[in-house]
Parts: structure tokens; C-alpha cells; sequence
């Protein structure tokens, strides 16, 4: 059975720390009609903020600060298509970059756990990237149907 768009969203803004609590509350908000669980939502956010901190520490490190571009698709099976976009330097290797405690972060200031945790909260996520031109991160997240 084929599922039908409900409802559909974007956002963009500069890839700036101060950005990513916006990002959460913004895709957080969105996800509300589907009336979620305190549990559904809270795994929402915690995939959003990792997904936003990715664009904001790696992608535009060492450049000009860009954008994050977040478009997000609702539909009537209940289930959310998160698309979260740089333009920034690219992911060389994803598959080391999901494996767990791995990370660029040659101060190991950052604990490479990013990915793994999205993985984990999420029911499906891929990765696309190419170096120099940016990452594409697209998570789908079905919200389980409950009683009131």
C-alpha cells in the first residue's frame, strides 16, 4: 500500500551551535500531529540533535560557516521522513564513521557515537556523501499506534 504525504515541511539555517536546540524544537513541534509518545518524541529529539551537531562541528569545520537544510515528511501511516542536508566537506568513509567511538576529532573532545546512537532510535537511516560537496542524512521514524 502506497503512503501519502499529510504534511510537509522545510528549514534552513546557519550551522551554528546556537541552531540546534531550534532544529530539535522545530522537527519536535512538526511531529506532534502524529501524537506521539513522551518516548517517540524524546528519541526524535536525541536523532535531530545528532544529526544537527554532525552538520555543525564536522561538515563546515576549517570552512566558511554554512547551512542546514531540514526538510520533513509526514505521513498517514505514521511515519516522519527526516532529510537533514549540508554543503559541507563530506563524510570520506561512512561505513568507519557509523562503527561506534570512532570519530575525526583528533582533540577526542567528540565521543563518535553519533551515528550509532541515530541508528539505534531510528528505524531506518542512510547516509549519503561526497567530498567537498556535502552529507545527506534521511531518517525515517514510525510512530507506533497507542492507546489514549
Amino acid at each position: 500500500m502506497k503512503k501519502t504525504v499529510i504534511n510537509q515541511m522545510r528549514l534552513e539555517f546557519v550551522a551554528i551551535s546556537e541552531n540546534e536546540c531550534f532544529a530539535r524544537q522545530v522537527v519536535s513541534a512538526f511531529a506532534a500531529e502524529l501524537d506521539p509518545t513522551l518516548e517517540e518524541i524524546a528519541d526524535l529529539r536525541v536523532i535531530i540533535s545528532e544529526a544537527v551537531t554532525n552538520c555543525i562541528v564536522h561538515a563546515y569545520k576549517g570552512r566558511p560557516i554554512g547551512t542546514v537544510d531540514i526538510a520533513v515528511r509526514c505521513y498517514d501511516d505514521r511515519t516522519l521522513r527526516i532529510r537533514i542536508r549540508d554543503r559541507g566537506c563530506g563524510i570520506s568513509d561512512i561505513e568507519r564513521c557509523m562503527e561506534p567511538l570512532y570519530t575525526t576529532d583528533p582533540d577526542g573532545e567528540r565521543g563518535g557515537m553519533g551515528f550509532p546512537i541515530m541508528k539505534s532510535l531510528a528505524d531506518k537511516l542512510s547516509v549519503v556523501s561526497h567530498p567537498d560537496k556535502g552529507t545527506l542524512i534521511t531518517i525515517t521514524k514510525k510512530f507506533g499506534r497507542h492507546d489514549a
